[in-house]
């Protein structure tokens, strides 16, 4: 069987597709990843200052 020139186009488009297809979802991923840590780091900010602001209620004398 002898491949049209469509074809073969078709089948290079199709390849660059899935190319593509491959660096998005890798690029999803590794936005997910930072967006994970950065939340991470966040709720750590969070917790260790509502965490600071309870002992400083529990402790009136404390120095601002």
């Amino acid at each position: 069987m002898k491949l049209h020139t469509v074809q073969i186009v078709a089948g290079l488009f199709a390849a660059v597709a899935f190319i593509l297809a491959f660096m998005a979802a890798g690029a999803a991923l590794a936005s997910a990843l930072f967006m994970g840590l950065g939340l991470a780091a966040l709720g750590w900010l969070a917790y260790s200052l509502i965490k600071r602001v309870g002992r400083r209620a529990s402790n009136p004398r404390a120095k601002a």
